[in-house]
């Protein structure tokens, strides 16, 4: 017994070293299809990425069942079947609806029924289609301000958000209903010449050709919604040192070589040019070449429609190695992506963190120290995990670790980890590495749920976006988060063993006061010198230091409550329990400061309300205080811990002997 936390520590390992190996593709090379780089939203990332975030807020899985075939499809092989077979793709259930209204209004199927395939949540575009101008109507009428928002509305809101996305997708790669693109390419590019001089012509009162001004005219007018929609930049740059604004749609390249959609939208009387523009517009039209990625990407669509699944590979893997010769850094860091996306480094944290706290909590029943020692071993492994999934973030990024909502909650739960193996280091007592547990994985499951909204590698809103400010104010004002967080649900375990169990021992209950002393220290230095740094991060972007924003308020909460409960506790108006107290009620002022401030939908700092976490909110509050009601309310004489254990003779009940004061702590 003494040597099996090695073994379960071995078999963790080679459980997360298996995951390394990459999917293999028994017949079309969908995985390395994944690795092909674009431009989204202004970031470069594999296809994979594009895939997995659009059917994440298409249907909240980054995978989908198909009931029919009795598969499961991933992601890539998905967006690709809309981008190459959409009539295959539209018959899939790929858009999840949950709201009954939403489905009644809609006329949708609302009960499961396997024999025509209906599970009462799932619809396919064809499904949906018929009432797309329903849906685009029911949005309209939806309130600006998203703090207003009903259920209905923003089942709506998210259903016209999902089939924007996969209209865009069915518009990536080429027109829609297109049978045989590659020879559609060739006439188009033949037609240019000629059609361009006559259209010349034309303009210059000259005779002009009529039939090969208008074939080119049609080919430009087929190909406008694909210039006007948005899309993936998927065309890389015609040379590899121009930046990546010079990506291009597939819509913008078909129109490089011809007409430009200006042009095209004044010769169909949609816009006005001015005398100049529309000059050098005709000067021109004509003088370039279609990209050569354009016809890669047809060639390899139309070998996909027709089941050529060798000419597919061979197509795919002649892309990635064009690429790799000019746009090698593109490439590997496509592939680098796609390798972190398919590990899910978070997710088997999550795992091994829920794994870990099992072995802790029968440490404290057991007593048993390989339960302990198994515990200390994979909260290891999930922290190694966990901390080269936020290197990996950073490095894909170029920026410090924490930049927005999803990646602040990645990063609290790695700071409370940290702590909780420094805890473990001094006291071996496993309480450090259930709580650091706990609370990564409650911030992983927060992450994971803002994860729904998109790409979480986006960057963050900021008027001043510079290094040096993320990684300082930023992440210092992050630790102190975690460590107040920390503080407070050590303090909840106090309460919580105190109140409900027999577990908490008068040693116990000194280790875990001391503990908390310790941390609440540390948390108010953090939160102090990161609201600070913040008010000259403030002063640099906005030329004051200090405006009463919600969120500048929240942090300032956070200092102001950290050295109210030091101050307290020195000045001896409260001892252990008052202590505590106080410290879980720290939990409801970090998460005020977290996301409340952020749901306000005012201030530089508001990131939007989200219902959702509006009421997780307010849950998680209502627990905090009826924990502390608990501690409060029921004497600690009548705790079944402290009718257990009871103090030594001659000791305060209330005040272990041995609590801290500030002299000794």
């Amino acid at each position: 017994m003494k040597r099996l936390h090695w073994f379960i520590a071995a078999a963790a390992v080679v459980w997360l070293l298996s995951a390394f190996r990459a999917p293999r593709d028994p017949g079309f090379a969908y995985h390395e299809f994944g690795r092909l780089p674009l431009v989204f939203n202004g970031r470069l990332q594999p296809f994979d990425s594009f895939a997995r975030n659009t059917l994440l807020q298409i249907r909240n899985k980054q995978s989908m069942r198909d009931s029919a075939e009795k598969r499961t499809l991933p992601a890539t092989e998905w967006a690709v079947e809309v981008m190459m077979k959409p009539d295959v793709a539209n018959a899939r259930k790929a858009f999840r609806i949950d709201h009954p209204d939403l489905k009644g209004q809609l006329k949708l199927a609302m009960d499961a029924d396997e024999k025509n395939g209906e599970d009462g949540k799932h619809y396919s575009w064809n499904q949906l289609l018929p009432s797309w101008q329903e849906v685009q109507e029911q949005a309209e009428k939806a309130p600006e301000d998203a703090s207003k928002h009903s259920a209905y509305d923003r089942a709506v809101l998210k259903l016209r958000n999902a089939m924007g996305l996969y209209a865009m997708l069915q518009a990536t790669l080429q027109p829609p209903r297109t049978t045989n693109f590659p020879a559609e390419l060739a006439a188009y590019q033949a037609s240019i010449p000629a059609g361009v001089t006559a259209l010349r012509d034309r303009l210059s009162g000259r005779p002009f050709d009529t039939n090969a001004m208008i074939n080119v005219l049609e080919y430009c007018q087929r190909y406008l919604p694909l210039s006007s929609m948005r899309a993936p930049l998927i065309i890389p740059p015609h040379h590899p040192e121009l930046p990546r604004d010079q990506w291009m749609k597939v819509g913008d390249a078909l129109f490089e070589p011809g007409i430009s959609p200006r042009l095209l939208r004044q010769l169909m009387g949609e816009e006005d040019l001015s005398n100049a523009d529309y000059r050098d517009l005709i000067t021109q039209a004509g003088t370039g070449k279609l990209h050569p990625a354009v016809g890669q990407f047809a060639s390899m669509t139309d070998a996909y429609q027709k089941g050529r699944v060798a000419d597919f590979n061979q197509l795919v893997s002649r892309q990635l190695q064009d690429l790799g010769s000019t746009f090698g850094t593109e490439i590997t860091k496509a592939s680098r992506e796609q390798v972190y996306n398919d590990f899910a480094p978070f997710m088997k944290s999550m795992v091994l963190y829920v794994v870990a706290f099992l072995f802790s909590a029968a440490f404290w029943f057991t007593f048993s120290d390989w339960t302990r020692r198994s515990a200390s071993a994979l909260i290891w492994i999930a922290f190694i995990v966990h901390s080269a999934a936020l290197i990996t973030r950073m490095w894909l990024e170029g920026r410090p670790p924490v930049t927005n909502l999803y990646s602040s909650a990645i990063f609290i739960g790695w700071g409370s980890v940290g702590l909780g193996l420094l805890l473990e280091s001094i006291w071996k007592n496993a309480i450090g590495l259930a709580t650091g547990s706990v609370l990564a994985f409650a911030t992983l499951i927060v992450a994971h749920n803002l994860s729904l909204g998109g790409d979480t590698l986006e960057m963050m809103q900021a008027v001043l976006d510079t290094n040096f400010w993320l990684a300082t104010h930023v992440v210092i004002v992050t630790l102190g988060y975690s460590a107040t967080y920390f503080a407070g649900f050590l303090a909840l375990l106090y309460v919580v063993l105190g109140v409900g169990t027999r577990a908490l021992t008068q040693d116990m209950a000194r280790g875990l006061t001391r503990m908390v002393y310790g941390i609440l220290c540390f948390a108010t230095l953090a939160s102090f010198v990161g609201t600070v740094l913040g008010g000259i991060w403030a002063d640099q972007s906005w030329g004051r230091f200090w405006g009463w924003d919600p969120k500048e308020n929240g942090a300032l909460i956070i200092v102001l409550w950290n050295a109210l409960i030091l101050h307290v506790r020195w000045g001896g108006m409260v001892k252990e329990r008052g202590l505590h107290l106080l410290t879980i009620g720290g939990n409801i002022v970090t998460s005020w400061s977290w996301f409340g401030t952020n749901l306000l939908g005012i201030g530089l700092h508001s990131y939007g309300f989200m219902s959702a976490a509006f009421w997780w909110l307010i849950a998680f509050a209502a627990t905090q205080l009826v924990i502390i009601a608990a501690g409060l309310i029921v004497p600690q004489a009548s705790w079944i811990s402290f009718r257990t254990h009871p103090p030594a003779p001659g000791t305060n009940s209330r005040v272990p002997s041995k609590s801290p004061t500030p002299q000794s702590a």
